[in-house]
């Protein structure tokens, strides 16, 4: 069989490899603990769900325009005015099958054959292979220092007569860690005088931690909507706990979005309906979930903080943001595929490894799930790892007695 030469190159994503195992293992009765994983465990929002259902009882379920339905851009206006500050018509605004296809489809209405698209290490796993669907080339932009977060001359060093974009996803998956405002304004800055589009991926900006506000990128640019090459993507995937409806939407000119909008009707005909207004209920409705949904996510990146900390060799900062860590475990493994594979098999963990972040000898361990999930999973990788824990381990009914150290 002949496959094409793009089809031959992209990756599979990582992450959705890493659910699926775990599914697998779990339904063969194994003890797994999922620290991989992408999506928060609290409910849907009742109002999503009153709305979905609505439209359901209805019986009238028929197509929508390819950017979206008129209520859910107005919500998204509305959310846009209120947590940005920043008033927008309809026509800045598509609604798309996830944040994941917002991007996607933005890549392939601004990039020509060889353009490069930059963005910072650690980076969302699916930005490389996302940027060579649109047949663009990723450049990774890592902080000499070792920090995750480079700095706006490294950005601008490794900018050249290719570059075309630069993604900034704050807070970050897999680290959690929140760029600071003045580094983003400073990238606004670079990019508007370098003519550069900005992609600010704010999947998680609604989930910031200790009392911090997000941080607002239109606060530095004096350039109107629809002047402007800065365009924000979000979704309510992860601060509503709607995984599973995938709507995301993004922002920006009204000349991109038109694009966008025309190449998203010839890929899906544009968002499934019912998500759709489960999305107008979500953004209209009582916002108390997201707030119960932040105070769970930061005490238990306290639990997790506290744990990694008391892990002699592992070195974790302190997630900002989002639900993800990204600890170094260099001094136990250099390879961060073989630690993964390694604690899967062993104890039954899973993780994801930082190559595919783009920082190896890095887990990326998520703490959306149980408390008591994170304290039983750090305690399955210390005793894995660390020669001075206890020799035993039990596995649900199963002992364990360390034997490969």
């Amino acid at each position: 069989m002949s496959l094409s030469q793009l089809a031959r190159t992209i990756h599979e994503s990582a992450t959705l490899k890493l659910n699926q195992t775990a599914a697998q293992l779990r339904d063969k009765g194994e003890p797994v603990i999922h620290l991989g994983g992408g999506e928060p465990k609290s409910k849907t929002p009742i109002d999503a769900i009153v709305a979905c259902t609505g439209v359901l009882n209805s019986g009238d379920i028929k197509y929508t325009p390819a950017d979206g339905i008129p209520a859910l851009k107005k919500a998204i206006i509305r959310y846009t005015e209120q947590h940005y500050n920043r008033l927008v018509k309809p026509v800045n605004v598509i609604a798309s099958s996830g944040a994941k296809q917002a991007i996607m489809v933005l890549l392939h209405s601004i990039l020509d054959p060889k353009d490069e698209v930059i963005f910072p290490a650690p980076y969302w796993v699916s930005y490389p292979e996302m940027v060579k669907l649109a047949a663009g080339v990723p450049v990774v932009v890592k902080a000499e220092d070792g920090s995750f977060c480079p700095t706006i001359e490294e950005f601008e060093a490794a900018m050249g007569s290719y570059t075309k974009a630069v993604i900034l996803n704050s807070p970050n998956n897999p680290s959690g860690a929140m760029y600071s405002p003045g580094f983003i304004a400073g990238m606004v800055a670079l990019c508007e005088k370098r003519n550069l589009w900005l992609i600010m991926d704010d999947t998680y900006n609604r989930l910031v931690f200790d009392g911090k506000p997000p941080v607002n990128c239109y606060e530095y640019t004096n350039t109107g909507i629809d002047s402007s090459k800065l365009v924000v993507i979000n979704c309510v995937s992860k601060m509503y706990a709607m995984t599973g409806f995938r709507i995301g939407w993004a922002v920006g000119n009204k000349e991109v979005i038109q694009a966008m909008a025309t190449i998203q009707g010839q890929q899906t005909s544009g968002p499934a309906t019912p998500s759709q207004y489960a999305a107008v209920g979500a953004l209209n409705g009582v916002q108390s979930s997201i707030d119960s949904l932040r105070l769970t996510l930061e005490n238990n990146r306290n639990i997790l903080v506290g744990h990694f900390r008391a892990f002699p060799g592992v070195k974790v900062t302190c997630p900002q943001g989002a639900f993800y860590s990204f600890p170094d475990f260099s001094a136990y493994y250099k390879d961060s595929q073989k630690l993964s594979e390694f604690l899967l098999e062993k104890v039954r963990v899973v993780t994801v490894p930082g190559k595919e972040f783009g920082m190896d000898g890095h887990l990326r361990v998520s703490f959306c799930g149980a408390a008591k999930e994170i304290t039983e999973g750090i305690e399955r990788i210390r005793w894995a790892l660390d020669p001075t824990s206890p020799n035993e381990l039990y596995l649900g009914d199963r002992r364990l007695v360390r034997d490969w150290m």
